[in-house]
């Protein structure tokens, strides 16, 4: 029951997880979506009621005969646990078989928060709630990390990321540390993917298949989705969207990185270090009493919600870069929809509104092509929800 892999899915995986993807499903739709006799399709879902993987939830519309049985996953049968790991703010969620929340927790990401507190505080908190719902850890399939990168995911390692609060995020092999610690699988994979997933399983019924999702913060992420699959390059570089050029005479944000890219431009180191240089110089800003220095993300948004005009300005700025880069994206991978997720973007409902106009307007194809845009449903759940989707997707539930 705990192995997460598997090569060929079987028939009755493929059942399950058309079953899993809706709320309720009848034999007949399951007839017309598979190429199975009714004989052994019977015989399936038969099998599936007796080991109570899934279960009947009332009657559908008769269309002249009897009304038909409809089907559903049995939310009881196993759960799932979503684990974010990110700059600001990291967060662990539990959730049944039909992705319903059952209990979630999130803690800040400051210099105290290395990977071993941060570990053993989800650890325990995975302990406690689990005994809370009296849920035994073996009818938990698995927990799906979703962290920002780079990323070994095959060994289930965070290579070297830049800029968590904390020392020691390098190198360090999650997976396996959880694994020991709980006895639990677990698969990690880049917290835009993860986001992704959760964001296309929410909107399932409107059926897209082409999804792009960008994620600005500390770092700026995209994720890629075509045919309802995740896009995957040779090496996991997630946050490689910042170092898009848009300026190529301009500057660059850190020493390692291009000079020119739009993590310069558009990410929150760039507004801190944007308003603390504009507050060195003597700007008028409600921030004039604050060491430059100490200036960060949160006190850019008190400004902001105040009506700081210069703090104003320098959101509306990052904001029209990053729709420059969101339409480049669009340009190139040609999504039905566009997400916009992250700190930066919720701020406040006006930068969400540049980026998607100055995205839209610089659109090659535009009008004949639009995508649409959203802030997301799940908003800052979106990584734990999506990471739990896809351990219930790779579980062998024949195992």
């Amino acid at each position: 029951m705990n192995d997460l892999n598997y090569s060929i899915p079987t028939t009755k995986k493929r059942i399950f997880d058309y079953i899993a993807e809706r709320e309720t499903v009848s034999k007949a739709e399951l007839l017309q979506s598979f190429d199975v006799t009714s004989s052994s399709l019977t015989r399936l879902l038969e099998e599936m009621l007796t080991e109570r993987i899934i279960e009947a939830s009332g009657f559908g519309s008769s269309t002249g005969g009897r009304k038909p049985i409809l089907y559903r996953a049995n939310a009881a049968y196993r759960y799932m646990i979503g684990f974010e790991i990110s700059r600001i703010s990291s967060s662990v969620a539990l959730y049944d078989l039909q992705m319903n929340p059952l209990s979630d927790v999130r803690w800040k990401m400051d210099a105290q928060m290395t990977p071993d507190v941060l570990l053993e505080r989800a650890a325990n908190w995975i302990e406690d709630t689990l005994n809370q719902h009296h849920i035994d850890r073996d009818l938990v399939i698995g927990i799906g990390i979703g962290a920002v990168g780079p990323l070994d995911q095959a060994n289930g390692i965070i290579l070297t990321p830049l800029h968590f609060p904390a020392e020691g995020w390098q190198h360090v092999a999650i997976c396996d540390w959880m694994t020991r610690r709980l006895g639990i699988p677990c698969r990690l994979d880049n917290g835009a993917n993860a986001a992704l997933i959760g964001e296309h399983y929410a909107l399932r019924g409107e059926q897209m298949r082409h999804m792009l999702y960008v994620h600005a913060g500390v770092g700026l992420r995209s994720a890629m989705m075509s045919e309802g699959q995740i896009v995957r390059g040779a090496f996991d570089l997630e946050g490689s969207f910042g170092q898009m050029i848009i300026q190529t005479d301009g500057p660059r944000l850190q020493e390692d990185g291009n000079y020119g890219a739009l993590e310069a431009y558009a990410s929150i180191q760039a507004l801190e270090k944007q308003v603390r240089t504009q507050v060195k110089m003597g700007r008028d800003t409600l921030l004039h009493t604050h060491e430059p220095e100490a200036i960060h993300f949160d006190l850019l948004i008190y400004a902001l919600r105040e009506g700081d005009r210069l703090v104003r300005e320098h959101f509306i700025q990052a904001a029209t870069y990053l729709g420059v880069g969101v339409a480049n994206l669009i340009n190139v991978l040609h999504p039905e929809q566009v997400i916009l997720g992250g700190p930066l973007v919720h701020a406040d409902v006006v930068i969400y509104d540049t980026i998607m106009h100055v995205a839209k307007k610089n659109i090659y194809y535009a009008p004949s092509y639009q995508p649409t845009f959203s802030p997301g449903v799940l908003g800052e759940d979106a990584v734990a929800a999506g990471a739990a989707v896809r351990i219930r997707r790779d579980w062998d539930c024949e195992s």
